[in-house]
């Protein structure tokens, strides 16, 4: 188990850069953390460090937001928040995208938890009492 301790928001392009060199081969990735914890933010700091020139957030009413990196890879970005069934996680096509090889960025992942892939890089954002987020995978 890996953890990022994030002390403000100017060590969070560093943080991003680590934590994208520590997932190895992982294409689905589950942020878990309370609201406000982070999560967004974080996945922010990653699409920076991936070269997403689109304006990048949470996708809360619509799902799902897909951005381009720098080398032309789709990252999607899917906020399973307002989700109230799994069904409606498979209407928008959800196992097309996890299986696509893609980089794919789950927020809210406890809503859809019995259809993510066994292969899933599960990832909590903690706050801790100072402020500091710490990034556990």
């Amino acid at each position: 188990m890996n953890d990022i301790r994030i002390e403000s928001l100017k060590e969070l392009g560093e943080a991003a850069r680590l934590f994208l060199d520590g997932i190895g081969e992982s294409r689905v990735i589950a942020f878990y953390g309370a609201m406000g914890a982070g999560k967004t933010t974080f996945i922010k700091a990653l699409c920076d460090v991936l070269g997403v020139e689109d304006d990048v957030n949470s996708p809360t009413f619509n799902i799902i937001n897909e951005y381009r990196a720098e080398n032309g890879d789709a990252v999607y970005h899917f906020d399973f928040y307002r989700i109230e069934k799994v069904s409606e996680a498979m209407d928008i096509g959800f196992e097309e995208y996890v299986y696509s090889g893609d980089l794919c960025l789950i927020e809210w992942p406890q809503n859809i938890e019995q259809i993510l892939p066994v292969d899933t890089l599960k990832v909590q954002i903690s706050v801790l009492d100072d402020g500091c987020r710490v990034v556990t995978f």
